[in-house]
């Protein structure tokens, strides 16, 4: 029961909704709530929150919540025939009492596993049995890791195809004041413009109106530079070769019910995704897609962090 105690607490979270929250030694916690298997929190060791959640969103299934980080299965955006984002996210999912360990020389304690599984309700839309494992970790330096397991359990014969993102909201001080390294020079598609395809001019992202690019072949650490919190958000991924970057900006805010009009000033979403070329699954496959985010003190305002050591020291 120690584990539990110190590390993982089960409890009730908005409008009665199960939530968890994992604990780490030194002081960073999350908290996922099993709707959606929705990490809505991350806090750093003087808690302060890392992942932007709107004042307006809504915790009542289906809805699906506005902020944290959203599980974007079997479906990104309108890429398919399914619902926006596909149905992961408004599916409430299971605690796996009994999650395998981590590796005997990983030192995590603060972890969960979340399990969903087809249903009859899927199968008017997606008619494909699946078995989604999702593994939420803490790490001992407050690193935020979720690692996906999907495989095909049809009987059938049946291969099924799928795209995939970690729709993550990061909290921002003023996104005027944010860039993104990792991106340049590369392809991708633009949804403000029906997906065509550009290439990325300039040094780095900046921010000064609507944004929503599918950046295509993408390294596996980005960084996303917070001005003036002096903090740099480093974005690792494995299996995920697309990035999403999206912020609607003010006329796009006024738009979206569950976003308060100014809110999209504190918000940015930087994905690790699989877009471009969607996933295909034989019956008995399984596709692994890991993302995790690490929160590095900055000072590179005043030039002392070169950010590409951010980016490839790790």
């Amino acid at each position: 029961m120690s584990r539990e105690m110190k590390y993982v607490q089960q409890c009730m979270g908005v409008n009665g909704l199960e939530k968890i929250i994992l604990r780490e030694v030194r002081g960073f916690s999350a908290e996922v709530y099993l709707y959606g298997a929705q990490v809505t929190s991350w806090k750093n060791d003087l808690g302060e929150e890392l992942l932007f959640v709107s004042s307006k969103a809504s915790f009542k299934p289906p809805k699906s919540i506005r902020g944290g980080i959203p599980i974007c299965f079997p479906q990104f955006s309108n890429h398919g025939s399914l619902e926006h984002h596909g149905f992961a996210r408004n599916k409430f999912w299971t605690l796996d009492p009994n999650p395998p360990p981590f590796p005997t020389n990983s030192t995590n304690k603060a972890f969960i596993d979340l399990i969903l599984k087809h249903s009859e309700d899927d199968k008017k839309n997606w008619p494909h049995r699946y078995e989604f494992r999702l593994r939420i970790a803490l790490g001992p330096a407050g690193d935020l890791m979720l690692t996906s397991r999907i495989r095909n359990t049809n009987t059938d014969g049946k291969s099924f195809t799928f795209t995939f993102a970690y729709n993550t909201y990061f909290y921002v001080t003023d996104i005027s004041e944010v860039r993104i390294e990792g991106l340049e020079t590369l392809d991708y598609l633009d949804n403000l413009k029906n997906k065509e395809r550009f290439t990325e001019q300039g040094d780095a992202i900046t921010f000064e109106s609507e944004v929503d690019k599918v950046y295509l072949s993408t390294p596996t650490k980005i960084a996303i530079i917070d001005h003036e919190r002096k903090r740099t958000f480093v974005l690792r991924k494995d299996g995920l070769p697309d990035a999403v970057v999206w912020n609607p900006w003010d006329k796009k805010a006024k738009s979206i019910s569950d976003l308060g009009d100014n809110e999209y000033k504190h918000m940015l979403c930087v994905q690790a995704a699989c877009v471009e070329k969607p996933i295909t699954l034989k019956p008995g496959e399984e596709w692994k897609g890991r993302q995790e985010i690490s929160p590095v003190p900055s000072s590179y305002c005043s030039g002392q962090l070169d950010p590409r050591k951010v980016l490839f020291s790790y």
